[in-house]
């Protein structure tokens, strides 16, 4: 083999690989908004995702007026990076197809992902990815537009594991508000703060029955808001937590200044970093063969993981040496 082989062609023959995407998934629901965030993302670097919000963004009765808005501003040459995704209605509400009807002709080859909200079983997110399959044939949109489902009810909880095995799905979001509204007053709403967020054991049990099924299925776990738009150091901690002690790997931000702050609560610890580069770069030239590092041997099952760390690295904008820039990015 090569010692120019990419690790993704070395490491990756018999599965896909874990979709490596921005830590943090910024909202965004009025066009001001949007445009606001499309700006940050220009200022501060590609380090979050957009998601233009046609749920709770939308005013009763313009709905439509709302979703040619979002596809519009996507579909622009504003959207310079391609890092804009939308959440459309739940599969309950009459205009969840006009939604996509709108959206995948008007943006469908810049659309970064498409949110499906208030699942209560597997067989409507299955129907729903069909019905943006069959769009995207008939628009002649020659790729997968990735999906994220929201896991907020009783049913979607049950019927995880289906979700995450459904082609196209390639993020699981906590809903925290809807999933506590769910359960009548049995657990009460300090729990969609901190601490009860991640202490209440049915909290507990659904975030890593959640983050479970979705590594299992090489999907990426996303967690709820912080609810505290103000106070920085709140989410930097919701975010340690999430990421440290769930597994979560993305999280959803509702305020300019949560960005940064969920950015740098998960992103990779930067000796990792270092350590990634090296091993990398030393397998690379070992034709992805076993090496010796610090004393300890690396091979193939530790190279993917050190892969997956450099690539989380370059999406949070960690400074990355020359010579792994070269090689790998």
């Amino acid at each position: 083999m090569s010692a120019t082989v990419h690790p993704n062609d070395a490491l990756f023959d018999a599965e896909k690989p874990f979709p490596v995407i921005p830590s943090c998934e910024h909202f965004a629901g009025s066009e001001k908004l949007i445009l606001k965030a499309m700006q940050m993302q220009k200022d501060i670097g590609q380090v979050f995702d957009i998601t233009c919000d046609c749920e709770d963004g939308a005013a009763a009765g313009s709905e439509q007026a709302h979703a040619e808005m979002v596809a519009r501003i996507i579909g622009s040459d504003d959207n310079e990076f391609n890092m804009m995704g939308v959440r459309i209605h739940d599969p309950s509400h009459p205009h969840w197809k006009k939604d996509l009807d709108i959206l995948i002709p008007g943006c469908g080859q810049k659309l970064a992902y498409i949110t499906l909200p208030k699942c209560t079983e597997g067989a409507q997110i299955q129907e729903m990815v069909s019905y943006i399959q069959g769009l995207t044939k008939y628009h002649s949109i020659d790729r997968e537009i990735p999906v994220h489902v929201l896991i907020e009810t009783h049913g979607a909880l049950r019927d995880v594991w289906q979700i995450a095995a459904t082609p196209w799905v390639q993020v699981l979001d906590f809903g925290m508000m809807d999933f506590v509204s769910g359960h009548y007053g049995a657990i009460p709403a300090s729990c969609m703060r901190s601490p009860g967020q991640f202490d209440h054991a049915l909290l507990k049990r659904a975030k890593t029955e959640m983050v479970a099924a979705a590594l299992a299925n090489g999907v990426v776990p996303a967690h709820n808001v912080t609810l505290d738009l103000k106070n920085t150091q709140q989410t930097t901690d919701d975010a340690g937590r999430a990421r440290n002690e769930f597994g979560f790997m993305r999280m959803w931000s509702i305020y300019p200044t949560q960005i940064t702050a969920i950015v740098d609560a998960m992103k990779p610890n930067y000796e990792e970093v270092e350590d990634a580069e090296a091993i990398l770069l030393a397998a690379q030239a070992n034709s992805w063969g076993p090496i010796q590092h610090k004393g300890e041997l690396h091979d193939r099952a530790t190279y993917r993981y050190f892969w997956e760390l450099l690539q989380r690295a370059h999406v949070s904008g960690i400074a990355i040496s020359n010579e792994a820039e070269t090689a790998f990015f």
